[in-house]
Formats: C-alpha cells, sequence, structure tokens
C-alpha cells in the first residue's frame, strides 16, 4: 500500500519529433496530450531527450491566441525558477576558479542585509539563509511589472526582516538567487546577460535560451493564459528585473534537456560540484532538487512564472533528459507529468475522466480531516480547496481527487478511487481496498 501511494505521488499544431523503435509510447504520449489539449486543459510543448537525441519533440496550441500564431518546438517560453539551475551553475564555476568559496559571507558583498555577517553562499544556494523572499513584499503587484533597478531591489532588500534564522530550516526565496546573480556581477563586472550567455548558452549549445524582455509573439516567443469561463486569457508580464537570476530566463524544452545532460556531461562544472548541487538538505539542493517518478529518482528544477509552468529533469541511469513547459495550464500539471513519463515507461496508466459532478461545499467540508488505518505507516489529511478535495499523506506530497458521485471520488491517472462515508474511506487501487478511518 505505502508503494502504491509513492507512485501515485511522486512527483497539436506542429509536426512532433519521435524515434522510429518504440513509437508505440511515443504515440500513446502525444494522444494523451492531444486528449488534454482538445479537453482546454492546457497550452505547451514537451521534449524528450535519450542521451544526445531527441526522441519525442511537439508543441500543442498557440503562442498568441489573439493573432493565432502557433506553438511550435522551437517556441520560447519563460522558464521562471529553472533560470536558479543555471545561475547555481555559474556561481559553482567561480567556486572552481577560486574567485568565491561556499562558506563566503554575504556581508563582503552586501552588509546592508539583515544577518549578512551569518548568511553563507552555500545558505544562498539551498535557500537556509532566511532572507525574505521579495516576492512576498506587499507592494509587489504594483512594481512586478515596472523597471527595477538594482538599486530599488536592494533599497527593498534592506529593509526586509529575516524569514527565520539562517540555517535552522529551508525555505524558498526568490531574494537568494537574485543577489547571487548581483555577486556574480560584482566578481565578473559582466551583466547576468553576458555571463549567462558566454558560461553556459554557447558552452552547452543552446540555441532557442536567452534572457528575456517584454514578450514578442511574432519573434517566436510565447504569451502566457489563465483559463477563466471557459476561454483563455491573457496573463500580464512581470519585467524581468524583478526576476533577474532568480527567474529571467525564456528556454524551450529541447534546450532545457540540451542544458541539464551538459550538465550532467561535465561541459559546464565539474563533477564534484554537480555533486553539490544535487546533494539534498531539508528538500532542497544548491540549484536542483529530486522528485521520484515510482522507483527512479530524477534531478532537475521547475518553475512557476505568469501563466507559464516548467519542468526540467535527468535520470541519470537512463541517460533520460524530461521538459515541459505549459503557456496555459487548466489541469493539475503534477498529473500531467506523471501521465507523461508513466507513457513512456510502459507503466498501466488510464487517460483521465474530465467529466465533472458539482458536490456542495458542505459535503466537501464534511470529509475534511485527518485518517489513518492501524497497519498503514501513513496519517491521510484530506481538505476542501475550492471545490475539490486535496489529499495530504505524510511525508509523501499531495494530490486532488475529482467527484464522480456525492461519495465517490477518483485519481484516474494512477487508478485510485476513494469512496467515503461519515466514519472513514475506503481505498481502492490495482484491486485491492482499504479502509482507513476518521479521527475524532
Amino acid at each position: 500500500m505505502k508503494k502504491a501511494l509513492l507512485i501515485l505521488l511522486a512527483f497539436v499544431l506542429t509536426v512532433p519529433v519521435m524515434a522510429q523503435n518504440e513509437g508505440a509510447k511515443f504515440r500513446k504520449i502525444d494522444s494523451l496530450l492531444t486528449y488534454y489539449y482538445a479537453n482546454k486543459k492546457f497550452m505547451g510543448a514537451v521534449s524528450i531527450r535519450e542521451k544526445n537525441q531527441v526522441v519525442f519533440e511537439k508543441a500543442y496550441g498557440y503562442a498568441d491566441i489573439t493573432n493565432k500564431l502557433p506553438l511550435a518546438n522551437d517556441t520560447k517560453f519563460k522558464i521562471g525558477a529553472i533560470t536558479e539551475v543555471f545561475t547555481a551553475a555559474m556561481v559553482f564555476q567561480l567556486i572552481e576558479e577560486k574567485k568565491l568559496k561556499p562558506d563566503t559571507k554575504l556581508d563582503a558583498f552586501f552588509p546592508k542585509i539583515k544577518n549578512a555577517d551569518k548568511i553563507t553562499i552555500s545558505a544562498m544556494l539551498n535557500h537556509k539563509s532566511g532572507i525574505y523572499d521579495l516576492a512576498n513584499d506587499a507592494n509587489f503587484e504594483q512594481f512586478k511589472t515596472k523597471l527595477q533597478t538594482r538599486k530599488d531591489v536592494l533599497d527593498r532588500m534592506y529593509g526586509y526582516e529575516p524569514a527565520f534564522v539562517t540555517d535552522s530550516l529551508a525555505q524558498a526565496s526568490s531574494s537568494n538567487y537574485l543577489l547571487l546573480g548581483y555577486i556574480i556581477q560584482e566578481i565578473t563586472k559582466k551583466t547576468f546577460k553576458e555571463n549567462v550567455t558566454a558560461r553556459i548558452i554557447k558552452p552547452a549549445g543552446l540555441t532557442h535560451t536567452q534572457y528575456f524582455n517584454k514578450i514578442n509573439s511574432k519573434k517566436n516567443e510565447a504569451l502566457s493564459y489563465t483559463f477563466i469561463d471557459g476561454y483563455w486569457e491573457k496573463e500580464p508580464e512581470l519585467h524581468e528585473t524583478t526576476l533577474g537570476a532568480s527567474g529571467g530566463l525564456q528556454s524551450t524544452p529541447g534546450d532545457l534537456t540540451k542544458f541539464i545532460k551538459a550538465l550532467y556531461d561535465g561541459k559546464l562544472v565539474k563533477p564534484e560540484s554537480l555533486a553539490e548541487m544535487a546533494k539534498i538538505d531539508s528538500g532542497f539542493g544548491k540549484g536542483l532538487f529530486n522528485f521520484m517518478f515510482a522507483e527512479r529518482k530524477f534531478t532537475g528544477h521547475n518553475g512557476s512564472v505568469e501563466g507559464f509552468r516548467s519542468v526540467v529533469g535527468y535520470y541519470p541511469k537512463d541517460q533520460l533528459g524530461f521538459s515541459l513547459i505549459l503557456n496555459g495550464e487548466n489541469c493539475n500539471f503534477n498529473d500531467l507529468v506523471l501521465g507523461i513519463l508513466s507513457c513512456y515507461y510502459k507503466i498501466p496508466y488510464r487517460f483521465p475522466d474530465f467529466t465533472n459532478f458539482k458536490v456542495a461545499d458542505n459535503v466537501l467540508k464534511s470529509y475534511e480531516g485527518f485518517y489513518t488505518n492501524p497497519n498503514m505507516p501513513v496519517k491521510i489529511e484530506i481538505k476542501a480547496v475550492n471545490g475539490q478535495l486535496r489529499v495530504h499523506a505524510e511525508e509523501q506530497g499531495t494530490f486532488y481527487v475529482i467527484a464522480k458521485t456525492n461519495t465517490e471520488f477518483r485519481h484516474d491517472a494512477s487508478g485510485v478511487v476513494m469512496v467515503f462515508s461519515p466514519t472513514g474511506f475506503i481505498l481502492k487501487q490495482n484491486g485491492t481496498s482499504t479502509t482507513f478511518t476518521k479521527e475524532k
């Protein structure tokens, strides 16, 4: 049962590129994505790379709906926090060049940041610095679309109180990587754009990756959208200076798989630096993190900015690179990733049923609580969120189930069925049934 939960919680407008061998699994991936697109669940693009060969690559939907400009395999998307992997790699290059040390304190560059004398480069890399996240600033909505000079950003950061005591825990903060980008500039006397071009983009052979400016769809750059009342509505754009080294890059799924392959091939940093980047501490690496798919441990990163959602992952044993970037999301992103990888690895997978059944909020609320089984090493929390039931299993993750009746809820991708009663629920999967009792 625990293994089943771990598996569950792991994490048509262009001509597709497909490998000639094992074409059936790629046709199933295409069918899955076409099915999602036809049901208005997403727009975006995917790339799968085996060693140095792209074996599947396709885009679905529009880069610009108003002007009817379709997405293509080389359309550039904003990649959000995946930019941090590029930034971390450059920091480790400077460490290799003896121009920086992991234990260098932030006060060597920005002494006005509170606790700067206690915050190391290492702590910033794995989000253990305690520096308050600029994105949580009370005025972020007012300044996020406007040019922010380095002085503007630093003046705001000087005023922030620490979010927590340095090295006491890990919590994602874009401020860490914004500052790391400024430190790279301080050391090299070159802009972040110049550094990422010379140190990462050119050595890795990336042809569709760049520091973004205002989106120009006529230059094959995707706008992003949110699905509202049956239609895709354009999202407002953030100014690149509010993101900088924490989220200021555009790329394509194909370039991202090439980038992470170059990282693992030693083209960008030494093996010992890569090992440090991937070493997990309190859930974070130093630029990379892990996500599980069945028994496979992928290394990579994800991102979210405006209406864009992105992920890149690499499974070293198979030398498999995978990237999915959406510019329109009306589905559970993790479920979509799970579906693509299930099809790739030929794991039994059922396409989701997008038929909606409306359950009254008071009924959903009645199912909230914690559920246990005396023979199972997990406690499951159920919570009503925006008309759905969210299921969280301790130390494993979170997923959402779709209502089929007032008492029956399903997660189609994994074949899980949950049937609720006033005292608990029965979880059905793979021909087994397990009863969980609601705690009083």
